[in-house]
C-alpha cells in the first residue's frame, strides 16, 4: 500500500509557480495578464490567482480569488482597521485559512500558476503571512520563483535606484525563494534616457556602485547621509545577490526572456516535460544568451 502511494507521488505531474510581488504601481496585475497571454500562446496552460484582496480592477480572470474569501473592504468595516492595516489582517487571515487556498489551487485543470500578490511592501519585507505560505506550498509540491517588480524610471535618480537595491535584497533575504528581480515599465527609459548617468547595463548587472555615489549632489546631503548610502551600497555589494532584468509587457521578446530566466529559478526547464533540445535547455539552463544579444533585444529599442 505504501508502496503504490509513493508511485502515484512520483508520476504526478509537477506544479509550478511564480509570485508576482512589488510595490504599488509597478505593473504586477499587468505583468501577470500579459504573462499568463505569452505562456498560453506558446502551448503552457497558466492560471492566475489573486491574492490581492483589494485588487478590483484586474485586467485577467483569476482562477483563485481571495476576495472570494475576504476583501479588505470586510476588514475595515467589521474591524475598524484603516486600509494597511485592513490588507495586513487579510493576508494573515489567508495563513490561517491556507486549507481553503489549497482546496481551491487543487481544483485547477492545470499545474502552473501565477500568484498575483499585494503591493504593501511590508508583507513581503517584515510580515511572514505570504513567506508562510508560499513556504506550505513549496512543502506540497510546488516548485515558486519569486518575481519582483519595481519600475525602471528608478534609475534616473540615484537615490530612488540605491533604495531599490536595499528593498530587492531584503525582499530576496526575508521571501528565502529563487528569486528575479525586474525593472518594469522598460518603455519609459526613454523617456529618462537623458537622466541616466551610465548605460542601462550599469543598472541591470548593478556594476560598481561607487561610481552611483559619485554621480550624487552632495549639496543635497550632509555627510551623515553620504556615509549611510556608502554603507548600503556596501551591503549590497557584499552579498552579490542583486540583478535585474528589464522588462516591458508589450514586447513578446522580452516576456520571452524574462519567462526563461524564470524557468531556470523555479525548475521548470528542467522538468515539465516540454519538448526541447539539448542546445535550448543548455542556453537556458546557464544563460548562454550573450549580454550583447540583450541589449541588442531588449535595451536598444528604448535608448536608440
Amino acid at each position: 500500500m505504501m508502496q503504490s502511494g509513493l508511485v502515484k507521488l512520483r508520476t504526478q505531474a509537477p506544479l509550478y509557480g511564480q509570485l508576482v510581488i512589488g510595490p504599488p504601481g509597478a505593473g504586477k496585475t499587468s505583468y501577470c495578464h500579459k504573462m499568463q497571454q505569452f505562456l498560453e500562446k506558446i502551448g503552457r496552460k497558466a492560471v492566475v490567482v489573486n491574492l490581492d484582496p483589494a485588487n478590483d480592477n484586474m485586467e485577467y480572470t483569476s482562477a483563485v480569488d481571495i476576495m472570494q474569501l475576504i476583501t479588505v473592504q470586510d476588514a475595515m468595516e467589521q474591524f475598524g482597521l484603516g486600509p494597511n492595516g485592513a490588507l495586513i489582517y487579510c493576508v494573515e487571515f489567508l495563513e490561517t485559512n491556507f486549507q481553503w487556498l489549497l482546496d481551491q489551487l487543487k481544483g485547477i485543470d492545470s499545474n502552473y500558476f501565477i500568484f498575483d500578490c499585494p503591493g504593501q511592501v511590508e508583507l513581503f519585507t517584515h510580515n511572514n503571512a505570504l513567506k508562510n505560505i508560499f513556504t506550505k506550498l513549496e512543502q506540497l509540491g510546488y516548485h515558486l520563483c519569486t518575481v519582483h517588480l519595481v519600475e525602471s524610471h528608478y534609475c534616473a535618480e540615484p537615490y530612488k535606484f540605491i533604495s531599490c537595491l536595499l528593498l530587492s535584497l531584503h525582499t530576496m533575504l526575508q521571501m528565502g525563494l529563487p528569486h528575479v528581480n525586474v525593472l518594469s515599465k522598460a518603455d519609459q527609459l526613454r523617456e529618462h534616457e537623458a537622466k541616466l548617468p551610465f548605460n542601462v547595463e550599469y543598472y541591470t548587472e548593478v556594476l560598481d556602485l561607487s561610481h552611483l555615489l559619485e554621480c550624487m549632489d552632495t549639496s543635497r546631503m550632509g555627510k551623515k547621509f553620504k556615509q549611510l548610502n556608502a554603507a548600503i551600497v556596501s551591503m549590497v555589494e557584499d552579498y552579490s545577490l542583486v540583478s535585474f532584468l528589464l522588462l516591458d509587457t508589450k514586447r513578446e521578446q522580452s516576456l520571452l526572456r524574462l519567462k526563461n530566466a524564470i524557468d531556470k529559478a523555479n525548475g521548470y526547464v528542467y522538468g515539465a516535460g516540454e519538448e526541447k533540445n539539448i542546445n535550448t535547455l543548455l542556453a537556458c539552463a546557464v544563460g548562454a544568451e550573450t549580454e550583447s544579444d540583450r541589449m541588442e533585444r531588449d535595451i536598444d529599442p528604448y535608448l536608440s
